[in-house]
């Protein structure tokens, strides 16, 4: 009961913050969208850090470490911090382009066309992330209140649709920023109730199952490589990552809030991976999904297990608010916006896309019940957005003879792609689609490009 109660109130604080966001800060799209480009240092990076670790490193992540052990879970996560790295170089240029969305960076440089595409792929991505934030939150509730799954999500979703809503990039940055410092403390204050409830890291490593000791978890190297690339390509390109850069105050606020966010992830993953294993060897029959939540409860003093809890929800919950609002950015800005023949007020702008926040989520519940489990959703999502985009943007950004034909080809291929793996084939080979869609974008972009004229933009 005290755990319910403790979420609750949380989860109403966060209600608070967004209510309080929405009346006091925004007054236009340009707020709604990107926090009035004003945004400090150590906000943009726990605004990183949450987008980043939200369902897919607390739910997802722990479900693949249950299932594979902790050093094939190094190989797995680790895309994220390979992806800050080079977010570094990438953060000021991206901040001085104040664009809105991905597509819009694009548009710049190869037209209106590879705008539309690039916004479609988006919107079938991000529906898909901000869905499995939508059944992590639920797995929490289910454990706290043992409500079903599918009651849960309903839960969820509408606190998500309500925050995004309200309180616009304003009220998902902030309290980012609170769950991001809540859930390392949480985290690292429990450290060592959970290493002596196996006896440390050696008691650890002895009783895990055999099958979960091996640095590959019993994986082939293209398995591991098939949940390596998409987490990396995803935070290499991700529009939520361009978006925090965009709303810092200015290019060295947006550079340096990676380093906060390289520190971070570094953190959060390591802590992640020590908690799921423990998980591993004091309730070896649980849902894989739930093994850090599971720990929380069951292996540690209630006051640290509320911390955890409370600090996982929102982790969820600020993720998913981060993918809605920005597919809802794409809707408006991207399509709406750009093809309409009349001009539109900012205002009018502002509730159009609060509309449409409202009509994604209701589409992000619906995929959320098509998909199992978060960890293949995740997958699904990851390569989507990564083998079918974040060549295109690189190449816009970096490669100078990228032509439009190339990047309109590399798009659709890695789209197109990643559904006939995963749709018409079935996965073969038990492989995730990345590592299918992605050599198939690649190329393409490459040849097409190398076969067209350089002027073609």
């Amino acid at each position: 009961m005290v755990y319910l109660v403790a979420v609750s109130v949380y989860l109403l604080a966060m209600v608070l913050v967004g209510i309080y966001f929405g009346r006091k800060s925004i007054s236009d799209n340009k707020d709604f969208m990107a926090a009035g480009r004003s945004l400090p240092l150590w906000i943009v990076a726990g605004t990183l850090l949450a987008t980043f670790t939200g369902s897919g490193t607390i739910v997802g992540g722990a479900s693949f470490i249950y299932q594979y052990g902790p050093f094939a879970a190094v190989f797995n996560l680790s895309g994220g911090i390979v992806g800050a790295i080079i977010l570094y170089f990438l953060a000021g240029r991206i901040r001085q382009g104040e664009a809105y969305t991905v597509p819009e960076i694009i548009e710049k440089r190869f037209g209106t066309t590879t705008r539309l595409i690039s916004s479609i792929i988006i919107l079938l991505a991000f529906i898909g992330i901000t869905a499995y934030q939508f059944t992590g939150g639920a797995y929490v509730l289910q454990i706290t209140t043992g409500l079903p799954v599918e009651t849960g999500a309903i839960i969820m979703g509408i606190l998500v649709i309500f925050l995004t809503v309200s309180g616009g990039l304003f009220s998902v940055a902030y309290t980012d920023a609170i769950s991001a410092l809540l859930i390392v403390g949480g985290f690292l204050l429990g450290l060592p109730f959970v290493l002596n409830a196996v006896d440390g890291f050696s008691g650890l490593a002895m009783s895990l199952p055999e099958t979960t000791k091996s640095w590959n978890g019993g994986l082939s190297i293209p398995q591991l490589l098939g949940y390596f690339l998409p987490l990396f390509l995803l935070v290499l390109g991700d529009q939520n990552m361009y978006q925090r850069f965009a709303a810092a105050k200015n290019p060295t606020v947006a550079r340096k809030s990676t380093i906060g966010f390289f520190f971070g992830s570094i953190s959060v993953i390591a802590l992640t991976i020590v908690f799921a294993t423990t998980a591993i060897v004091l309730f070896p029959n649980i849902a894989p999904d739930t093994a850090v939540l599971h720990l929380a409860i069951n292996g540690l003093p209630a006051a640290l297990g509320i911390i955890i809890l409370c600090s996982a929800v929102a982790f969820i919950i600020t993720t998913a608010t981060s993918y809605l609002l920005s597919a809802s950015g794409n809707i408006i800005y991207d399509l709406f916006k750009r093809y309409s023949k009349k001009e539109i007020s900012d205002q009018k702008l502002l509730k159009y896309n609060r509309i449409t926040v409202v009509v994604l989520g209701v589409l992000a519940y619906a995929l959320a019940m098509y998909f199992p489990t978060v960890l293949e959703l995740q997958m699904y999502s990851y390569t989507m957005y990564g083998a079918a985009l974040t060549p295109a943007i690189l190449a816009t950004i970096f490669w100078k003879r990228a032509t439009k034909a190339g990047i309109l080809g590399s798009m659709l291929m890695g789209a197109l792609g990643t559904i006939f793996w995963e749709v018409v084939l079935d996965k073969p080979f038990d492989w995730n689609s990345v590592l299918f869609a992605l050599p198939l974008s690649v190329l393409t972009l490459i040849i097409v490009s190398l076969l067209t004229n350089k002027n073609n933009k």
